[in-house]
């Protein structure tokens, strides 16, 4: 064969390959794209690259675009819920596959250009998505298939994936001409920028305080080696466990106050206009779907149904609260007046800290260094571990040498006891480092779903700020420390034990006002002695934590229920008063706002100079949404009160909670759920009484 008929034939295979994939159109996968696994497979993440995320991207939403076409080629005649809503669910999962990861990539990774790829790829995707959730092609096929026969006798999770996605269209403005329908599209993608910019600002965002000798007394010797600098001052910076401890244990005034300014002002230049332009898109885009305001439009699919019931709960909350925090307030004036030599009146925001822990050493003998020797990461993690495992009928299984994005983060896979077979997977990013996210939070991996080829196995990522061993001693926690991990887990075990059919009701999708109750309800193990006596006990010496020392706490438990509950009403009410009529272009700022609730609702008057807003980063997230956090509370402290009447570690219960909160996720309404669980209606007793009221 010559050169040119050589080139001719390959030519003509070219045309006929090119001809075939007209007829049978196929998406090309990358190849060995940690970020693009094999069905039940492990993310490589140690062999992240620039340049991964944005494949993966691409090839997600391609792969997307093709399901949405088998979706849309389908005769309205023939439509069923497994040919039409399951292949929705399925490009939602296919999205989510590679948003999740990427997402976690970008709040995790040491290196910035993969930190910045994968904050890129959630804004493609957001944008994505908005375009999908106004497709109209679409649209028109739910609704064929919702007049269908089979549609009418939908029952179960399945009637309630369609109705929620028929809600979801009338939120989208499918209700509207288009010309509105466009103009809610755009303002969606524009707030989906705002949102990533507001949260990146905050995230990168550092500054340190430098102070002497002088103002470090009262601070542990371990904490003051771990700051000092070679000029002979010490850097205090703002991640929690280097801010934390200043605040509640240094005897300087003057340095908390510096420092509390310092971090009462992050983000402040960049993020200030940044939360204004999301306030002011939200109002817009509420406006043109026809609701009166933001938080009536988030409050129509949660459990509080409307703004009048979430503002009844906080006013009701803030009322009965009032009284428990104005004895915290009087008990730690009565130790300022002490110590100053002075008729103490006001406790100043950056002496709450400081004079809650004059408290429990003064009035209960009780100093939380002295606590923090029992609580050794190690340790916690494995009563944590015993109690969970214990409770759920599982076990957890160490991964040796996992493929991670950092040196000090831990894999585990999860098991069924009674069956052996494996359920998911999670990981432990535990300990702060440069450019990592800051606070504490699960991080979806992988999302449960039923596919033809089997169970889609969860995966999550924890993701905490919990001081990092040193060469001076080991990482030691608080008891809030304690509380946050047990409370954290609690969502990774939400995720990760899932049943749900779709990964549209998977793990934590449920009503955002809800999706805190079965964490927060996990925190009450770490106030038991039954429980804590597993885990607590001392780095050195390996004794069990006295009970005497384990009394003091638990009596000191409700030192300052009232104002640290004042204060999440506060974040609830600024949160809601935002979004309830506010207007940023008017007279009013923000600023102006958080001055006159703070004053309103704490015992501690607001910081001059300071604008803590442009760092509460939830104002994005949770937007109209944060009274989810004590709302869902009340849920919690009620479903606690089965394992107190039946045993903290009643297996029984356990496994009921197991199968009924965690496994069905979003496929029912949340009342049910605790209702089931419960055998009986819910109510607030519990949860009043967990104040101490």
């Amino acid at each position: 064969m010559n050169k040119n008929t050589l080139y001719i034939s390959i030519i003509s295979i070219a045309v006929i390959l090119f001809m075939f994939n007209m007829e049978n159109p196929t998406v090309r996968k990358p190849i060995s794209n940690p970020l693009l696994v094999d069905f039940n497979g492990v993310h490589d993440f140690a062999k992240l690259k620039p340049g991964h995320i944005k494949r993966a991207t691409r090839y997600a939403l391609e792969s997307t675009d093709m399901i949405l076409n088998e979706i849309l080629e389908l005769k309205d005649a023939s439509r069923t819920f497994e040919n039409t809503l399951v292949r929705i669910d399925d490009m939602y999962a296919g999205i989510e596959a590679v948003w999740s990861p990427g997402y976690l990539m970008g709040s995790t990774h040491t290196e910035k250009r993969i930190r910045d790829e994968g904050l890129e790829s959630s804004r493609t995707i957001q944008k994505y998505m908005t375009d999908l959730a106004m497709n109209e092609d679409l649209y028109t096929a739910v609704m064929a298939y919702s007049k269908s026969a089979e549609a009418i006798g939908l029952t179960g999770y399945k009637k309630k994936f369609l109705d929620d996605t028929i809600l979801d269209y009338k939120r989208s403005g499918f209700d509207l001409p288009k010309e509105e329908r466009d103009k809610v599209k755009t303002i969606f993608n524009e707030l989906s920028d705002l949102g990533l910019e507001f949260s990146k600002n905050i995230s990168g965002f550092q500054d340190t305080l430098f102070v002497s000798k002088k103002e470090m007394e009262g601070l542990p010797e371990s904490y003051q080696k771990e700051h000092l600098q070679d000029d002979g001052r010490y850097a205090i910076d703002m991640p929690y466990p280097s801010y934390v401890p200043f605040m509640e244990f240094s005897e300087s005034d003057e340095a908390r106050e510096q420092l509390q300014f310092k971090f009462k002002n992050r983000a402040k230049e960049s993020n200030l206009s940044v939360l204004d332009n999301i306030i002011s898109k939200r109002r817009e885009m509420v406006q043109v779907l026809g609701y009166a305001s933001y938080a009536e439009y988030r409050t129509e699919d949660r459990m509080a149904q409307n703004p009048d019931n979430v503002w009844n709960f906080e006013h009701d909350l803030k009322k009965k609260v009032r009284p428990k925090g104005q004895l915290d307030v009087d008990e730690m004036l009565k130790i300022k007046s002490k110590r100053t030599g002075k008729d103490a009146k006001v406790i100043q925001p950056w002496e709450a800290g400081f004079y809650y822990n004059k408290i429990l050493k003064e009035n209960f003998d009780l100093d939380p260094e002295e606590v923090r020797k029992y609580f050794e990461f190690n340790n916690v993690t494995q009563g944590l571990f015993t109690i969970y495992q214990k409770l759920f009928g599982v076990w957890f299984k160490e991964v040796e040498n996992p493929s991670v994005w950092h040196e000090d983060v831990l894999m585990y896979e999860v098991y069924d006891r009674a069956t052996r077979n494996l359920i998911g997977r999670f990981y432990l990013d535990m300990f702060p480092r440069p450019n990592k996210y800051g606070h504490a939070a699960a991080f979806s991996v992988t999302m449960g779903k039923m596919t033809e080829s089997g169970y889609q196995k969860p995966a999550t990522a924890l993701v905490c700020n919990f001081p990092k061993p040193s060469e001076f001693q080991p990482s030691l926690l608080t008891h809030d420390n304690v509380e946050t991990y047990f409370h954290e887990f609690g969502h990774l075990v939400h995720g990760v034990l899932t049943e749900a059919n779709l990964m549209s009701h998977a793990g934590t999708s449920v009503p955002r006002d809800f999706v805190e109750a079965p964490s927060q309800m996990l925190e009450n193990w770490v106030w038991q002695k039954e429980s804590l006596s597993l885990f607590a006990k001392h780095y050195e010496t390996g004794e069990v934590i006295p009970d005497a020392l384990l009394d003091k706490m638990i009596a000191a438990k409700n030192v300052n229920s009232g104002t640290r509950t004042l204060q999440q009403i506060f974040y609830g009410m600024l949160d809601f008063t935002l979004h309830d009529g506010f207007d940023p272009a008017g007279e009013i700022s923000t600023t102006d706002i958080v001055n006159k609730l703070q004053n309103e609702i704490t015992f501690y008057p607001m910081q001059s100079g300071t604008h803590m807003q442009a760092a509460f980063g939830h104002l994005n997230g949770y937007g109209a949404a944060y009274y989810g956090y004590m709302w869902s509370k009340v849920f919690a402290q009620d479903m606690f009160s089965v394992f107190e009447e039946k045993g903290i570690m009643d297996e029984e219960t356990g496994r009921r909670y197991r199968e009924i909160i965690l496994g069905k996720g979003g496929t029912e309404d949340p009342l049910d759920l605790v209702r089931e669980f419960l055998g009986r209606e819910s109510n607030s007793e519990a949860f009043t009484q967990s104040l101490g009221l």
